[in-house]
């Protein structure tokens, strides 16, 4: 049997650094992270071989003195933290004092720097966790680190590295999201030789604009909401900007670009019922807080963090994002943007206030009927005192006046841009589905007692759910009873769900109201009901629509939230400008 024995502190640096360096964009993260706490306002960074043969970082921040570079490349030497009270709430990007000391165990690292009252700068050398002495050199105020072979103190690690081209894709997505963080500092990227990326400093708006491109600035909703020392800032696109994967997901926490699970599932059913099938959202969203109430020192990598208030943060992401998509309706957000309230053209309504226009519809199915009565209760017709004017003089709303059909499926309309083209059936489709779920609203959820009480055998944290829970679990139309320490009875069921799996449903709820502090699965199934009900109610192909029904439409998608896509997610219209047509047709060429 073997003893245990203290290892050799190169080989423990070395055991480190997997954890702390796993490629070169790890690595690269680091010494930016380090320029940035060092307030550089530009920092270049310059790779070869896809930063496996060299990574060179030059900025110009505060520098270090002589008798600090030696501590520089020591294990667990940093300025940024003294006490633990210190650790609870850190502010800067790095803090361990472990990721130097890391590199210089697994490549030849180099240190030159200089403080801005230093005549001169110094330099220190360090190969395989060894060293050398700091010497005189030549460089303005800032610091220089180049890190060269990295993993050629441990070859079998190397093997796991990709191509140089995987290995600097990773490089340059890391570098995308520190300026998405630090629009004040100037960034460039230098690859063989060849600048890759250049981003001056500038406002936030613009770094995103360069970062990610006209089309998801074109696409994004502004999202501005503090709240409870939380505040959320930043834009997430509109759902017909959606994506196959998630690489336009980009979420800072007080600066710093985390995946978080819990944030991630708030965002994700902000935009539950707008998103088709199996896409993903895109968005740039910066939560700032204390730093006392979240966590940062979860992962080696920094990437994960946990917060005090988890629930709350929650429901505050949710909210927020949810506001924010839910002005996606035709000229609403260019009205809101200026300050001033959108009115419906000639009314003199404020568009958030509810206008029943009169859109012929088929009559709903029975299990509709029997939950909110007819229809028309919901869309009571108003008299249109005249034909709509469809000359363009005067005011025009945005979707502008209708022309015609188009093969009993499309409404083509003209505004001042130019034509519209309506899907009148997923228009339709999303103007029910916003009233039913008003209307559901308006009423509290029934319940529907069980013949015979339903035993469940559960976790004690799921006990203890119910009973922190138990008034929101009252709104949700369940009664559930505590019959021991892992035992509920379940009595009663919301009786929209009643035909539900009662065992598996009780279950789900309490997972999430565990987890979140909060539920949406009853909101979501309910919305899933109404969904169906809205899509039997709406106008089908090939029925044919008068001026008035198809105008009336048009000024429905105007006020209704959310109008921009259906249930489904797929846009509900879509613009053609008179500058696109003239391409068409060669006008003017």
């Amino acid at each position: 049997m073997r003893r245990i024995e203290r290892l050799d502190d190169v080989l423990i640096a070395q055991i480190a650094a997997g954890e702390v360096v796993e490629r070169p964009a790890s690595a690269l993260k680091e010494l930016v992270e380090n320029a940035l706490d060092a307030e550089a306002s530009d920092i270049a960074v310059t790779l070869e071989e896809g930063g496996v043969k060299r990574i060179r970082v030059d900025d110009n921040g505060l520098g270090m003195m002589a008798e600090d570079l030696p501590l520089a490349l020591a294990a667990h030497a940093t300025s940024k933290i003294r006490t633990l009270n210190d650790l609870e709430t850190v502010s800067s990007l790095g803090f361990r004092g472990e990721a130097l000391a890391s590199m210089a165990a697994i490549a030849e690292v180099t240190i030159i720097s200089r403080t801005a009252a230093s005549p001169r700068a110094f330099s220190i050398r360090s190969q395989g966790g060894r060293a050398e002495g700091v010497s005189p050199a030549a460089r303005d105020p800032g610091t220089t680190i180049v890190v060269a072979d990295l993993f050629s103190e441990t070859p079998a690690r190397r093997k796991f590295l990709k191509s140089e081209a995987t290995e600097f894709a990773h490089c340059d997505d890391l570098l995308h999201r520190l300026a998405l963080a630090n629009s004040q500092v100037t960034f460039r990227l230098t690859h063989h030789g060849r600048v890759q990326r250049h981003w001056p400093a500038s406002s936030l708006e613009l770094r995103v604009r360069s970062v990610l491109g006209e089309e998801f600035i074109g696409a994004a909703l502004s999202v501005a909401e503090q709240v409870a020392g939380l505040s959320l800032q930043g834009w997430v696109a509109r759902p017909t900007y959606s994506r196959a994967s998630r690489d336009t997901q980009y979420l800072f926490v007080n600066g710093r670009f985390v995946r978080d699970k819990l944030v991630a599932h708030a965002i994700r059913q902000a935009y539950q019922d707008v998103l088709h099938h199996q896409r993903h959202p895109a968005y740039v969203l910066f939560l700032d807080m204390a730093p006392a109430a979240v966590d940062v020192n979860v992962h080696p990598a920094k990437t994960e963090v946990r917060f005090r208030e988890s629930q709350a943060v929650h429901r505050f992401v949710f909210q927020s994002v949810s506001k924010a998509l839910a002005g996606t309706a035709p000229g609403r957000e260019e009205a809101f943007s200026r300050g001033q309230p959108y009115y419906a053209p000639g009314t003199g309504v404020r568009a958030e206030t509810p206008v029943q226009q009169n859109l012929a519809i088929r009559e709903p199915d029975a299990f509709h009927a029997a939950l909110f009565g007819p229809l028309s209760r919901l869309m009571e017709p108003a008299v249109e005192s005249a034909t709509p004017n469809t000359s363009l003089e005067g005011e025009t709303p945005p979707l502008g006046y209708a022309l015609a059909q188009l093969q009993g499926i499309y409404i083509l309309a003209q505004n001042r841009l130019g034509l519209v083209v309506v899907d009148m059936h997923a228009a339709h489709e999303r103007i029910l589905y916003e009233r039913l779920k008003e209307a559901l609203s308006r009423q509290e959820l029934l319940s529907q007692p069980l013949l015979i009480p339903l035993s469940l055998n559960v976790e004690r944290g799921d006990v203890a759910a119910v009973e922190t829970h138990a008034e929101a679990l009252v709104g949700f139309g369940f009664e559930l009873a505590v019959l021991g320490p892992e035992t509920l009875a379940i009595r009663a069921l919301p009786a929209l769900l009643a035909k539900e799996g009662a065992e598996a449903l009780t279950r789900s709820i309490l997972s999430e109201l565990r987890h979140y502090g909060t539920s949406r699965l009853l909101i979501e199934k309910q919305d899933a009901l109404l969904a169906t009900m809205a899509c039997h109610g709406a106008v089908r192909a090939n029925r044919l629509l008068s001026l008035a029904e198809m105008n009336a439409l048009l000024r429905d998608m105007e006020r209704i939230d959310r109008s921009d896509q259906c249930n489904h997610g797929r846009p509900t219209w879509r613009q053609i400008t008179l500058a696109e047509l003239d391409r068409l047709f060669m006008r003017g060429q």
